[in-house]
C-alpha cells in the first residue's frame, strides 16, 4: 500500500508567505507610528521636568539661572569657563548625587576627574536621537551632548564690551526674573529641541553683522565665513551640542533666527552638511567681539515636528511651517509683539 504524505505545494507555500508580506507591510507603519507617538510623549515629559525645574530654581534664588558666568571686558583663562544651565539645575531634577560632585564656580572641564561631564543625564536625552552616545576625545569618553537647548533670542547673544545680553530669557550673567517676560509666560519659549553632533563654525575675528540672517543662504554664508569649523566626515567631528555642562549658545542653547529644522547646507572638504550652525564668538572668548548665533531649534520627529516648553511650563509641538515673524516674537521677552496661533 502506498503511504499518502501531507505538506504545501509550492504554491500554497508561496501564497502564505506573500499574506505574511502583504501584513507586515501594514502592520509596520503602524508600529511605526505608534513608536513615534511614545518617543514624543516621552520627550515632552522631558521638557515639562526641566520647566519645572528652572521655575524651582527661579523660586529660590528669584532670578531664572544665567546661560554661563562670563567675563565683561576680559576673557576666559581657561577655555570652557562657566557651567550650564543644565548644570546649575542638576539639583532640581533628582541629580542631586551628581550635582554635590562639582563646583560650579570652577570651569566644569576642569572636573572631569568627577565623571559629571561624561553622563548621560536622561532627561537631557530625547528617545527619538539616534546619536545617543559620549563625545569622545583621544579614544576615551569626554563629555556627553542633550536634545533641549534654552531660549537665547532672536540673534544677539551677548556683548562682552557692556555685559549686555539678548532678547531672549536666558544669556550670560543673566538675572532675569519671570515678572521680566513681558510677552507673558504662555507666549515666550523656555525651551526647545535640538540635535546632538551638530555641525557648526564659530569665531569669527570680525563683529558679525548686526541685523540678524532670515534666510539659510544668509546663515551658511557666515557659517563658511567663521574659521573655527567644528564638522566633519565622522559623528564625532560635529560637535555642536554635545556638550551639556557648557554654556555657551552652541551647546546648551538655540536662536530663532531661523524656524525650526530649517536645512542650512553648506559644502566643506568635500562633504555636503545639511543643518549647520553659526556662533560669532564663543562667549568668553573675546574681550570685544559679540556673540551673534543662528542656532536651529531641530528635531528627529517626523513631520517636522519640534517640540517646545513655554515659560508658563506648558509643552507643545510646532512645525517648521511656522511664521518666521511669530517664531521670534516667541522667542523675545519683550511685550507688544504680535504672536499668532501656532
Amino acid at each position: 500500500m502506498r503511504k499518502t504524505r501531507c505538506g504545501f505545494t509550492l504554491i500554497e507555500l508561496l501564497v502564505v508567505i506573500a499574506i505574511i508580506s502583504i501584513l507586515m507591510a501594514l502592520l509596520l507603519p503602524a508600529v511605526q507610528k505608534v513608536r513615534a507617538a511614545a518617543d514624543r510623549m516621552r520627550c515632552q515629559n522631558n521638557m515639562r521636568q526641566l520647566a519645572i525645574a528652572v521655575h524651582n530654581y527661579e523660586q529660590d534664588h528669584r532670578a531664572l539661572p544665567p546661560s554661563m558666568l562670563a567675563p565683561v571686558g576680559g576673557t576666559f583663562t581657561t577655555n570652557n569657563g562657566s557651567w550650564s544651565i543644565h548644570g546649575r539645575i542638576l539639583h532640581y531634577i533628582e541629580q542631586g548625587n551628581a550635582s554635590v560632585r562639582v563646583d560650579l564656580e570652577r570651569p566644569w572641564d576642569q572636573q572631569l576627574d568627577t565623571g559629571v561631564p561624561q553622563m548621560r543625564i536622561p532627561v537631557f536625552t530625547c528617545p527619538a536621537e539616534p546619536n545617543n552616545r559620549v563625545r569622545t576625545r583621544k579614544g576615551l569618553p569626554y563629555v556627553y551632548g542633550h536634545n533641549y537647548g534654552f531660549n537665547f533670542g532672536t540673534w544677539h547673544v551677548w556683548d562682552p564690551t557692556t555685559g549686555s545680553g539678548g532678547d531672549g530669557c536666558f544669556f550670560p550673567n543673566a538675572k532675569v526674573s519671570l515678572v521680566q517676560i513681558y510677552d507673558g509666560t504662555s507666549n515666550t519659549l523656555m525651551i526647545a529641541e535640538v540635535k546632538m553632533f551638530t555641525p557648526y563654525s564659530r569665531n569669527m575675528t570680525t563683529p558679525p553683522p548686526v541685523d540678524p540672517p532670515s534666510t539659510a543662504a544668509e546663515v551658511a554664508a557666515l557659517v563658511m565665513a567663521a574659521p573655527d569649523k567644528k564638522m566633519g566626515p565622522d559623528t564625532n567631528d560635529n560637535a555642536g551640542h554635545t556638550e551639556w555642562p557648557d554654556g555657551r549658545v552652541h551647546h546648551s542653547g538655540f536662536t530663532t533666527t531661523l524656524p525650526p529644522n530649517t536645512k542650512v547646507v553648506v559644502t566643506y572638504n568635500g562633504v555636503i552638511f545639511q543643518e549647520c550652525d553659526f556662533n560669532s564668538r564663543q562667549e568668553g572668548s573675546s574681550a570685544t567681539i559679540p556673540t551673534r548665533a543662528a542656532i536651529t531649534a531641530r528635531s528627529w520627529h517626523p513631520n517636522g515636528i519640534v517640540n517646545v516648553a513655554m515659560m508658563d511650563g506648558s509643552v507643545r509641538s510646532v512645525t517648521s511651517q511656522i511664521d518666521l515673524a511669530t517664531w521670534r516674537a516667541l522667542g523675545t521677552r519683550r511685550g507688544a509683539e504680535p504672536v499668532t496661533d501656532f
